[in-house]
């Protein structure tokens, strides 16, 4: 059982306000959700009656104005469930996006339902030919009076078929290359934009992923997201925070894997007694306990450092590439203690594992992460 130790009383009621919240919004729908390949409107409009959407967001435009640490917790505690809700890319990366880059009128006019749940977002980065190396996008948006007519392609696109609002990556001035690539708020009612299909992923089930397509979409000059031509300069800027939460994500679902397996093999009986008796099985369990314990205060040393403006770029690779890779080790080592009830769907541990493995992938691969942090060595 995920057991964490708050020394701030309102991250306690927060805790348990959350758990109370996954008992009667999320759990009794969760196998469902992953059948059906999408989270319904529903749960984004109860988690934000909830206070569980963007809680950073300033009490100006509707929020809570808290820090990174409530954040967090709310990552833990959905993450341990064992179903990945879109909600987490809202809160924890487009919200910041718009908080730090949008103008007033923007913050006004798309953040308090983006708390509410009643706005729906995703950020639109990857494409067909182009993933980490954002350099490489094709989609481009050029200037026409004061609109800007944006074409291209999105692919993997977290909330894409559920989103009222995506923040698009595009060309500006295609002949700058990266240094020619802008922000656009893209709203999904706008001629020219397509949802493409539900993505068919290993894992993930529940958190629907898309292609988008931009066909001579107009977006007006006043959805630029931020400077024109700055937008490689606000991503990289933004991305410790996304490789915070997902190495936050991991953790607890590496916990929910060892707490899964130390139940089964406790309970499971072979050659006339537990498995959790055997040598191999006890001290298979000993060292995952012991490297999530490391894990645990790795991390809270982390968002203590994120809070306080100190986390670097490679602290956070560093961090996303051990929690990720992390994750996988526990949860491959607790799909085996669970021999061959591991590889049957009815067990929370096969889904734990599925969607394990593209945590190494999205966010930046672990490979891209080692080459982050050895540049800063």
């Amino acid at each position: 059982m995920l057991n964490r130790t708050d020394l701030d009383s309102d991250l306690q009621q927060l805790r348990a306000t959350v758990r109370r919240f996954v008992e009667k919004s999320l759990l009794p729908h969760a196998e469902r959700w992953e059948r059906e390949g999408i989270i319904e409107r529903t749960f984004w409009t109860a988690a934000g009656e909830a206070g569980l959407l963007c809680p950073t967001v300033p009490s100006e435009y509707g929020g809570l104005g808290l820090d990174f640490r409530y954040n967090a917790v709310i990552d833990e505690e959905f993450s341990y469930t064992g179903l990945v809700a879109g909600t987490i890319l809202q809160s924890d990366i487009v919200a910041d996006y718009i908080v730090h880059y949008g103008t007033e009128e923007q913050k006004h006019r798309y953040l308090p339902g983006m708390v509410t749940g009643d706005v729906v977002t995703a950020i639109a980065m990857t494409e067909p030919g182009a993933g980490t190396d954002l350099q490489g996008i094709q989609s481009i948006a050029r200037r026409d009076g004061d609109d800007y007519v944006l074409n291209g392609s999105k692919t993997y696109i977290t909330n894409g078929q559920t989103a009222d609002l995506v923040i698009v990556v595009a060309k500006t001035d295609p002949a700058r290359g990266g240094k020619g690539i802008s922000l656009l708020l893209v709203e999904a009612d706008r001629p020219g934009f397509r949802r493409g299909r539900n993505l068919d992923k290993i894992g993930q089930h529940a958190a629907d992923t898309s292609e988008l397509f931009f066909d001579e979409v107009r977006v007006p000059v006043g959805n630029l997201l931020g400077v024109e031509n700055a937008g490689m300069r606000q991503l990289m800027a933004q991305l410790p925070q996304e490789r915070l939460s997902i190495a936050i994500c991991a953790q607890a679902a590496a916990q929910r894997a060892f707490d899964e397996a130390l139940s089964f093999t406790r309970e499971r009986q072979a050659f006339g007694q537990a498995v959790f008796d055997f040598q191999n099985t006890r001290f298979t369990l000993a060292d995952l306990a012991s490297r999530l314990q490391v894990g645990w205060a790795h991390m809270d040393w982390a968002v203590a450092r994120h809070v306080a403006g100190q986390l670097t770029t490679a602290e956070a690779s560093a961090a996303k590439l051990w929690h990720t890779e992390t994750q996988w080790m526990v949860v491959d080592a607790a799909l085996q203690l669970h021999g061959g009830a591991g590889y049957m769907n009815e067990y929370l541990i096969a889904r734990l594992w599925r969607d394990a493995r593209v945590q190494r992938i999205y966010g930046g691969t672990s490979q891209i992460m080692q080459e982050i942090i050895s540049r800063a060595l």
